[in-house]
């Protein structure tokens, strides 16, 4: 197995009539934590409207993350094209991997709430005809091309790139994806990564995992194109503690707001979660495959149960949530970094396999190694009786 990338993806996601202020800096002082911790990668998201999902602009987020870390890459998760000017996505994305030497990444979707498109007079079928139509201007650009078009929502004259990426020939780029084809379409005709975002978080996404990559190839194949599962990331759901006792009651704290969310306000049937009381929502993660609730052991068979059934992709990116209050949820991310990445990075030989290799190792030879450390005790004091032997 390859090195497997681990990160978050962030909404973020916040109960209504909560201090925002207060809440954006958690969620800044998360990709701190997970920063210090060696995740890789955090994608922040888009939204406008719902109360809920309280980042506008996760470009300036990516930028206010930039300056309090160091080597975690930050990307867009994802920004919704349709809603802006394709050139002016480009240009705040080159500024970024400027800003962020290197570290900044392009997510680009549609956008999931309608009530963020309806501000615009966008239906959603609108919004995923212009992600097409938008990322084939905005990857033009990347190019260095120059670009006259008019689009549903903008007219370009002669569109350029007044600067060129930090990152050569550019920074990396995700399509999202949930359970349509049309994410998986696009990225294999551009030659760009996959973020299958509902591919976890649903039983059927699940299902379709393998499908997914299989379009891409064939998209990819089709425009003469390049794609490697390295740029494959699902995005799953976990809540980790030391016992599955103390996770079901870490989850008390907040997994019904969150629940109540996509059933009651978000209008995201791709994210219709079931349950009527913690735990039967509990259970809705744990029994439907869809994320684990519960200890390290339940999230490394999670990890593995996803990488079977997608036949391998490159970063697990869990959903950022708060499930949990803020000390059980930053205690969940050690673990998972503590116990968990160690078994899926490191190579054909993962980091954990090794040093446990070392122990079986030196514990084989134990007894005959400390019966040669107490010979050489005894050889050496011998040694030296004689030589005090040999001095009087």
């Amino acid at each position: 197995m390859d090195r497997l990338r681990f990160g978050t993806f962030l909404a973020p996601f916040h109960p209504p009539g909560e201090n925002p202020t207060l809440a954006l800096q958690r969620d800044l002082e998360l990709v701190e934590h997970l920063d210090r911790l060696g995740y890789d990668e955090a994608w922040i998201g888009e939204h406008h409207s719902a109360g809920t999902e309280i980042i506008a602009s996760p470009e300036i987020f990516i930028a206010a993350a930039a300056e309090r870390t160091r080597h975690i890459k930050l990307g867009t998760g994802v920004t919704s094209i349709a809603y802006h000017n394709p050139l002016w996505v480009a240009e705040r994305m080159v500024l970024l991997d400027h800003l962020t030497r290197g570290r900044a990444m392009l997510g680009c979707g549609p956008g999931s709430l309608p009530t963020d498109s309806m501000m615009l007079g966008l239906t959603p079928t609108d919004t995923r005809e212009l992600l097409e139509v938008d990322l084939d201007i905005i990857m033009r650009l990347l190019r260095g091309e120059t670009v006259t078009e008019q689009t549903k929502t903008h007219n370009l004259v002669n569109a350029r790139l007044h600067l060129r990426p930090y990152t050569q020939p550019c920074f990396e780029i995700a399509v999202a994806a949930v359970a349509s084809p049309t994410g998986p379409r696009m990225a294999g005709r551009h030659g760009v990564g996959l973020l299958s975002i509902g591919a976890t978080l649903t039983k059927d996404g699940f299902d379709a995992l393998a499908h997914h990559w299989n379009v891409v190839e064939e998209r990819a194949a089709h425009y003469g194109q390049t794609v490697s599962r390295r740029d494959w990331r699902l995005v799953g759901l976990m809540h980790i503690a030391e016992t599955r006792e103390q996770a079901y009651a870490d989850v008390q704290f907040g997994i019904e707001t969150w629940f109540r969310y996509f059933q009651k306000t978000a209008a995201f049937p791709q994210m219709a979660v079931e349950g009527g009381d913690a735990k039967e929502m509990i259970d809705f993660i744990n029994e439907a495959g869809i994320g684990a609730i519960g200890t390290v052991d339940d999230a490394r068979a999670q990890v593995q149960r996803l990488w079977d059934q997608s036949g391998g992709f490159g970063a697990m990116l869990l959903l950022g949530h708060e499930w949990a209050n803020p000390q059980a949820t930053k205690r969940s991310w050690e673990l998972i970094a503590q116990h968990v990445m160690p078994h899926f990075q490191g190579g054909e030989v993962s980091h954990a396999q090794q040093t446990l290799g070392a122990k079986e190792y030196a514990m084989g030879k134990r007894e005959d190694y400390a019966a040669a450390q107490l010979q050489a005790v005894a050889t050496m004091t011998e040694r030296y009786e004689k030589e005090k032997a040999g001095q009087a």
